[in-house]
């Protein structure tokens, strides 16, 4: 499939930005929708064309015009964080998803590639493998729970040619989200060790997934209405995600061994607090974040092998040296 003019929508967020960033150096003609002004200031300084809309708002005459002759979308707008008010996810993940599906349909879009995530799939125990097709558990969170009726939205419009992402644990050059969370906390206090250490996780190089949504984007008829998992392929021991980032940021990691699900119990306590304090302030430690040291999570990446024929190429320690920029460094001193 051939697609013509792509809009791009959280085209000033992490992922957005190198998707803009790769359709610019293959020649595919982008437009950029994003709401930070400084980094949208960034993208239009590089060359691209980007306007500001309020995805959370229907589509109005004005808003089409300046999509006027999109023929492809890649949705990666989204409100992603592991505690929050429910109304703003539904404005942001569900209420957004459902203008632009509808925009979509309108303008006779003929690609819809919509970045979900895997959290939809956690769940409070180890799960290695996963597959497109496993039974959904109970939405951990919000963000969980909204991404899952993003999904839906999308796949319940198929003259779209939908095709939904699930990628994994995004790092990269430009991160704001994982390893400078995993960082902030490492400086700030030990990190928790539990069950032994057990938990292991496969993250995605950002690159890896830009890849995976360009295969999405040109894909043929038999990628319309499927999910797909996007990984780096490699399931690492989280201790060991810690202590490379750390070692390469400079900074000692601490450990400390803990009992879970004490922890889970004051973690559940913390969140019930902030709920009701005013703007709901995120806790320090939530249940999710806590899961994530804890469990042992991994997906099966056969079906974007097969019909996306897109597998990962970047290794866990290249991501990192190139993240940090120490890429050139470490093949001299190879």
């Amino acid at each position: 499939m051939t697609v013509g003019r792509v809009l791009v929508t959280g085209a000033s967020g992490f992922l957005g930005a190198h998707i803009m960033a790769r359709l610019g150096a293959v020649g595919t003609p982008a437009l950029g929708l994003g709401r930070d002004a400084k980094r949208c200031a960034a993208l239009e300084a590089a060359g691209h064309r980007v306007v500001r809309l309020d995805l959370s708002q229907p589509f109005d005459a004005a808003a089409a015009r300046a999509l006027d002759g999109v023929d492809a979308i890649i949705h990666c707008a989204a409100l992603s964080a592991p505690f929050g008010r429910l109304a703003d996810f539904q404005t942001a993940n569900v209420t957004a998803t459902r203008n632009l599906s509808d925009f979509a349909r309108g303008q006779g879009v003929r690609r819809f590639v919509h970045i979900s995530s895997p959290t939809v799939c956690f769940a409070y125990r180890d799960q290695l493998g996963v597959s497109e097709n496993a039974a959904l558990p109970p939405p951990v969170n919000h963000y969980a729970r909204t991404k899952r009726q993003a999904e839906e939205i999308v796949l319940a419009a198929p003259e779209i040619s939908p095709v939904v992402l699930r990628p994994r644990g995004l790092y990269g050059p430009g991160d704001r989200t994982l390893l400078p969370r995993l960082l902030q906390v490492a400086r700030q206090r030990p990190l928790p060790l539990f069950r032994d250490g057990k938990a292991r996780i496969d993250l995605t190089y950002v690159e890896d997934v830009v890849d995976a949504v360009l295969a999405a984007l040109s894909a043929g008829s038999a990628a319309e209405g499927q999910i797909f998992n996007v990984s780096g392929g490699e399931v690492v021991p989280v201790r060991r995600i810690a202590e490379a980032a750390c070692a390469r940021a400079g900074v000692q990691p601490r450990w400390r061994r803990m009992p879970l699900w004490p922890a889970m119990l004051a973690a559940g306590i913390a969140e019930t607090v902030a709920n009701i304090l005013p703007g709901r302030p995120e806790p320090p430690v939530t249940r999710y974040g806590l899961g994530l040291f804890a469990y042992a999570q991994s997906l099966d990446l056969s079906k974007a092998g097969r019909i996306l024929g897109w597998a990962p190429k970047v290794s866990f320690e290249e991501g990192l040296d190139r993240t940090f920029g120490k890429a050139t460094e470490s093949r001299e001193a190879a």
